[in-house]
């Protein structure tokens, strides 16, 4: 008898969960604008052109104000896009789409080795030509070490982890470092 509610429970648990997911990623919408924003979208509603050019004036003040003191940030997609490639292979909570959502979240990204050494077990150590650092975290050996100017693509893996492929050859897994 235990068995057979187990069976029975075990599936109504999963379609539970389920249900539930697109029910909880229905009420989350973009984020709202910040509120300088809002009150100059807001001048827009005012019929009086006199008092919508004032509004506009004083808002438009209020912003650049909020700017200057470092209290909103303005990007625009390609800036975000650059950013977001730049923190490929770090891990951060959800903040909100503020580099942009996540509809454009990068898988992976080829780049170019600027350095490679390795440790005393022999995992090479890979520091791209941006700067970031990547460490390999398993053991397979590659057929030929990776050297300065060979392209490497970088690809997200399971467990927090990544593939690295140099020039097309067999993938290590790797984490970044920095």
């Amino acid at each position: 008898m235990l068995q057979l509610s187990s069976r029975v429970a075990a599936p109504l648990v999963l379609l539970a969960c389920a249900l539930a997911v697109p029910a909880a990623a229905k009420d989350k919408g973009p984020p709202a604008p910040p509120a300088q924003i809002r009150e100059l979208y807001a001048c827009r509603d005012i019929a009086d052109a006199a008092a919508r050019l004032a509004c506009f004036d004083r808002e438009v003040g209020e912003l650049s104000a909020a700017d200057t003191a470092q209290e909103i940030v303005f990007t625009d997609k390609e800036t975000a896009k650059k950013t977001r490639r730049g923190l490929f292979g770090f891990s951060f909570p959800k903040l909100g789409g503020i580099f942009g959502g996540d509809e454009d979240e990068i898988k992976e990204i080829e780049t170019v080795i600027r350095g490679v050494s390795t440790d005393q077990s022999g995992k090479y150590r890979l520091v791209m030509e941006d700067n970031a650092v990547w460490v390999q975290i398993d053991s397979t050996s590659l057929p030929r070490q990776p050297k300065p100017g060979q392209k490497v693509k970088i690809k997200v893996a399971a467990m927090g982890s990544y593939f690295a492929s140099v020039e097309g050859g067999r993938t290590i897994r790797m984490k970044r470092d920095r």
